[in-house]
């Protein structure tokens, strides 16, 4: 598998996210779990992302017991902090989008000491003794508490060697600009916004990055599955996608037919190939799923495709896509 340079980390340019695993939307058995990664080590994935968010703690636990059992220099992990997993008072209500999970729920604290008690805790989890990369988890409403205490520590973390690279992991591309323009950091996982059906990260965060080496881990590049499967009802952002997404995804798949190409296939190579990208991170809920999007990224996309997506301004004109089309 093709690999890039994140930093001083040598990784391979897809990796698997841990979201599914942790039961985003339908629950996943631990056999299918630890199928999935099998699988996906099996096929060359060597980066995993991962979060206390993602089933309030069982994704880690998931991915940490396929890890534990490889050679820890043959991997790279990222997991991300802002968000301590506590038990309730009371009985915990089913999470909206997580199920199958456990009692904890997670609670913010982007303080200093918020964080390293997120990273020990993430490590118990994952019964490993360290992660190559930590992020800022969805810090939307506190930016001023992530500048001054959360990156203070991902700073000391990555200065004594603890962590190899530092960012913030977001569904939007705005404040990871002012992060890029306040903070030394490494690299951003940015979900969603830059995809088929949304390419705000070229207004800016894209140029601030490649000026600044700063490495781009790209996941939501199906945005949340409308572009894996657009039909009424499809998710967009996590939600419910509105009649117009669904019918330009409905219009990017009929486009796609029509020069006999996959819909998935076209959505994860035009992200692939904007040179800011350094890992596409993308989930998957069982073993199939992981081949298939390894499939669709070696799939032959016909450059007439490109041509038309291009000339139908379906995409941002300033897009870079597959063979310079």
């Amino acid at each position: 598998m093709k690999r890039s340079r994140l930093g001083s980390l040598d990784v391979t340019s897809l990796g698997l996210g841990s979201a599914p695993l942790g039961g985003l939307f339908t629950p996943v058995s631990d056999a299918d779990a630890e199928a999935t990664i099998a699988r996906a080590w099996s096929l060359g994935v060597r980066f995993f992302d991962t979060a206390p968010l993602y089933g309030f703690g069982l994704a880690e636990r998931r991915l940490g017991a396929f890890l534990r059992q490889q050679p820890r220099d043959s991997y790279a992990i990222s997991t991300k902090v802002g968000w301590l997993l506590r038990a309730p008072d009371g009985a915990a209500a089913e999470d909206e989008h997580y199920k199958g999970t456990s009692r904890e729920r997670p609670v913010f604290d982007f303080s200093y000491d918020g964080v390293m008690r997120s990273l020990e805790e993430s490590l118990a989890r994952l019964g490993l003794d360290r992660v190559d990369v930590l992020l800022v988890h969805d810090p939307d409403d506190h930016y001023d508490d992530a500048v001054a205490g959360a990156f203070r520590a991902l700073q000391r973390l990555r200065a004594d060697d603890t962590v190899k690279a530092i960012g913030a992991g977001m569904n939007q591309s705005d404040m990871l600009v002012r992060f890029a323009e306040a903070v030394p950091v490494d690299c951003f996982l940015l979900a969603g916004r830059y995809t088929l059906l949304d390419q705000g990260a070229l207004d800016a965060l894209f140029p601030l990055c490649a000026a600044k080496n700063i490495g781009i881990l790209l996941g939501g590049i199906y945005n949340s599955g409308i572009l894996a499967n657009p039909h009424t009802g499809a998710k967009f952002n996590y939600q419910d996608a509105d009649a117009a997404l669904v019918a330009r995804a409905l219009a990017l798949d009929e486009l796609c037919r029509k020069h006999g190409t996959e819909l998935k296939a076209a959505a994860l190579q035009f992200c692939t190939a904007h040179p800011a990208v350094t890992v596409a991170v993308m989930g998957a809920r069982n073993a199939a799923e992981i081949a298939d999007n390894i499939t669709m990224l070696e799939m032959a996309v016909p450059a007439a495709f490109w041509q038309e997506l291009r000339g139908r301004k379906f995409v941002d004109a300033r897009a870079p896509l597959p063979g310079g089309a």
